[in-house]
């Protein structure tokens, strides 16, 4: 490879994403990964990371020697491609084709057509706002965001080769070595570069929410523990964002002037920038509400007060849904986006809201998130590969070009749902998600709910001021008690003891090789995920 990792191209301009190559890869690494999201989320419940297979594509096709290929030697055009076949993954299983699943399991079919209009909207609304908020104080560049890491890394070793490829490849190589037994390596990988004390609160978290039940007896989940817990968290989680919007501080990074022209928060956001795209977010979440509330047609069962509480409820929930999605991804690489909508679901049932608008409710709360923290681990790598900032203009172009490859990516995982849902559900295949939120819908809540939910609220919040805003202490304990695996604390564990141990034997300058081995650590674990979870859904 000739181009540099750590700046413009040759012409000193960022590849275009709407240059003709460029275009025709994307838009069809979009429509291979909205498929393989949609198909293996139905069949195993799960999603697949396929961010590197767009990477890997472009690689290849850089090396065919045809004039037309010369361009995806760029590795801002590999970015690209990654960035694309990434949106529409998560954008069609997890935003789109999940929440739809709802109203199907309901039994109103009606509103299915209703609701993929808009959680359309609702997905492209979630990638634009991260878009205007990486590098603020509430997302910053600097943040962990792993999978983002891992395509960085694996991309500038196929450009450098030497050291850097070697310790990739014996990362990728722990990776899919752990992931052949099952083991969730990328928490492993994470733990080598996340924030320490976010990494210890995750993988208690991940532990103590695994054993619980088996050592203790304590069925966490009967109690609404971390239900509560992530709304105590939450909370103040949202507070600490408005402490960051009232600042009047200007953070380091790109001048203020070239990030307005941008549009965007960028690297040099002031409070009141981050504060219009906190406030862009919030009406368009409202309008999106309104649009649902006509389209569906539930606006008819419900009282005008309550149906202004509902849009507000809504569009507040969709709002915190999203910057918890976005934390607890930007930290750790997962977010518990499933159980977060669940908590929205049964705060709107303790409210007593309609069978229906609850349908809604959980389906429009469900996607918001995935396409947020997808988005934000695509400009985290183009971040790195673009030199980390130090060509500001040069650093807020690429991003505009990974925005549009993103939208271009959603738009084709709109299309590739909207004609095939019905294929699936005809043949009775859904997210298995769905079928607990319809459960939850059916069953309803009592007043017992709501006071454990009260309860444990205390302990999350306090935990969560206690870590501060840098930290994330109760949004990440909660996330680990959400996703409750304990192979993966385990791993986080070792992971922790391999990080201390390392920089204490060769000092801080081992910083930058853990980064590298951790992405490919993450990298192996997501390939082997993605090509055996292709296998079984093919197979299924």
């Amino acid at each position: 490879m000739t181009t540099s990792t750590a700046g413009p191209t040759r012409n000193g301009a960022h590849p275009r994403a709407l240059a003709p190559a460029n275009l025709v890869l994307t838009v069809l690494l979009s429509f291979f990964g909205a498929i393989v999201g949609i198909q293996i989320l139905a069949t195993l419940g799960i999603t697949p990371a396929t961010s590197l297979v767009g990477a890997l594509v472009a690689m290849a096709l850089a090396r065919v020697p045809i004039t037309l290929m010369r361009g995806f030697r760029s590795i801002h055009a590999q970015n690209l491609a990654q960035t694309s076949i990434s949106s529409a993954t998560f954008g069609a299983a997890n935003s789109l084709f999940l929440p739809i699943g709802i109203p199907f399991i309901f039994g109103e079919p009606a509103l299915i057509v209703p609701m993929l209009i808009g959680v359309s909207c609702a997905m492209l609304l979630d990638a634009y706002l991260l878009y205007r908020m990486f590098d603020s104080t509430a997302f910053p560049a600097t943040g962990t965001w792993p999978p983002g890491v891992a395509a960085a890394e694996a991309i500038k070793a196929g450009d450098e080769g030497g050291k850097g490829a070697r310790l990739l490849g014996l990362g990728l190589a722990v990776g899919v070595a752990g992931a052949v037994f099952s083991l969730p390596m990328s928490a492993f990988g994470v733990a080598l570069i996340g924030t320490l004390a976010a990494m210890i609160a995750f993988g208690c978290g991940l532990l103590f929410g695994g054993y619980s039940l088996p050592v203790f007896g304590l069925d966490l989940n009967a109690h609404y523990i971390p239900h509560g817990l992530m709304i105590g968290a939450g909370v103040v989680a949202l507070i600490q964002v408005g402490r960051a919007v009232s600042r009047k501080r200007t953070s380091r990074g790109t001048p203020p002037a070239a990030e307005r022209a941008d549009g965007s928060a960028g690297a040099g956001s002031t409070a009141p920038d981050l504060s219009r795209s906190l406030g862009l977010g919030s009406a368009g979440y409202v309008a999106i509400m309104i649009l649902l509330c006509l389209g569906t047609g539930i606006w008819t069962d419900m009282s005008v007060p309550m149906l202004i509480g509902f849009v507000v409820y809504g569009a507040v929930a969709a709002f915190v849904h999203e910057l918890i999605v976005g934390i607890a991804a930007m930290h750790s690489g997962w977010f518990p986006a499933f159980a977060v909508a669940l908590i929205t679901l049964i705060i709107g049932m303790l409210i007593g809201f309609p069978p229906e608008a609850l349908v809604v409710l959980a389906g429009f709360s469900a996607a918001t998130g995935p396409a947020f923290a997808d988005m934000g681990y695509d400009l985290k790598a183009g971040h790195m590969l673009r030199g980390e900032g130090a060509d500001p203009r040069f650093e807020l172009e690429g991003r505009r070009q990974q925005l549009i490859a993103g939208m271009i990516g959603f738009v084709v995982a709109i299309v590739v749902v909207s004609l095939s849902y019905q294929y699936f559900f005809d043949n009775g295949m859904t997210a298995p998600i769905d079928a607990a939120y319809v459960a939850a819908i059916d069953a309803g809540v009592s007043s017992d709910v709501a006071r454990d939910l009260l309860l444990w609220a205390v302990p999350g919040a306090l935990l969560q001021l206690i870590g501060g805003s840098r930290r994330q202490l109760g949004i990440l304990f909660a996330t680990g008690l959400l996703i409750s695996t304990p192979a993966a604390g385990w791993l986080v564990a070792i992971g922790l003891a391999v990080r201390v141990l390392v920089l204490r034997w060769r000092g801080p300058e081992a910083k930058s090789e853990l980064e590298v081995f951790a992405g490919g650590a993450i990298a192996g674990d997501a390939l082997y995920s993605f090509f055996s979870g292709s296998i079984k859904a093919v197979i299924k």
